[in-house]
C-alpha cells in the first residue's frame, strides 16, 4: 500500500503512524484516562522511544484538535462518562492528533444514535485529509463520500461514484435484496429502499 508514493511497508511502525491513522469499531469503554489525554496519545508516533513530554508543537496541535472537533468542555472528564457520539469524537482526535494524511475509520457511526451518526459523517466529510471508512448504511455512503466501492464476499462489484455504483441491479446483488433508488418529496433527494 502507498500513501503519498510511499510504500508503507518499506517504512518503519512509527513512520507509518506519521502517515495513517485508524479508529475502530470498538473502542474500550475506559481507558482511566482523561480525554486530553486520550487525545495526547496521537502524539506518541513524535517522541522519542520510551515516550517523552509534550513540546510546544504537541500542546498547539492538541489544542486545535481540541477545538476543532469541540471537546474543550470535555477535556478533563473520563471517557466513560461520555455519550457515544461524543466518545467517537475523541477517537477521531487522537487519529487527526497524529497529523495522518489518511484516516481509516472501521464503521464510525456504530452504535451511535442518528443525531451522533450525522454529526461524525459531517465532522469526517469536511476533514481536509483523505478519509477511507467502512458504512453498511448506503445511504449515508451516498450521501457522504465522494466515491464509494461496493463489496460482496470480499469481492468488488463497483468503485466509483455512489451514482455509478449503488445502481438498483449492483446492490440487490451484493445484499440479495431487492434495492430500490426513491426520490423523497419535496426535496427530490435520492434514498435507497430495501425489500426481501
Amino acid at each position: 500500500m502507498k500513501v503519498d508514493n510511499t510504500d508503507i511497508w518499506s517504512i518503519s511502525a512509527q513512520k507509518v503512524a506519521r502517515v495513517v491513522a485508524a479508529v475502530l469499531q470498538e473502542q474500550p469503554a475506559d481507558f482511566g484516562l482523561t480525554v486530553r489525554e486520550i487525545v495526547a496519545l496521537g502524539r506518541t508516533p513524535y517522541r522519542k522511544l520510551f515516550g517523552g513530554s509534550t513540546n510546544t508543537r504537541d500542546e498547539e496541535i492538541l489544542q486545535g484538535v481540541l477545538d476543532h472537533l469541540g471537546l474543550n468542555d470535555f477535556s478533563n472528564r473520563q471517557l466513560k462518562t461520555l455519550s457515544g457520539g461524543e466518545r467517537q469524537r475523541v477517537m477521531v482526535a487522537r487519529a487527526l492528533a497524529q497529523e495522518p494524511k489518511l484516516l481509516i475509520l472501521d464503521e464510525p457511526t456504530n452504535h451511535l444514535d442518528i443525531r451522533h451518526q450525522l454529526e461524525v459523517l459531517i465532522l469526517l466529510r469536511d476533514l481536509p485529509l483523505t478519509v477511507v471508512t467502512s458504512l453498511h448504511d448506503l445511504n449515508f455512503a451516498d450521501q457522504f463520500c465522494d466515491e464509494v466501492l461496493l463489496l460482496q464476499a470480499g469481492h468488488a462489484l463497483g468503485f466509483g461514484s455512489s451514482e455509478t455504483v449503488f445502481t438498483e441491479i449492483a446492490v440487490s446483488q451484493a445484499f440479495c435484496v431487492t434495492a430500490r433508488r426513491e426520490k423523497l418529496l419535496p426535496s427530490d433527494t435520492k434514498h435507497m429502499t430495501f425489500h426481501l
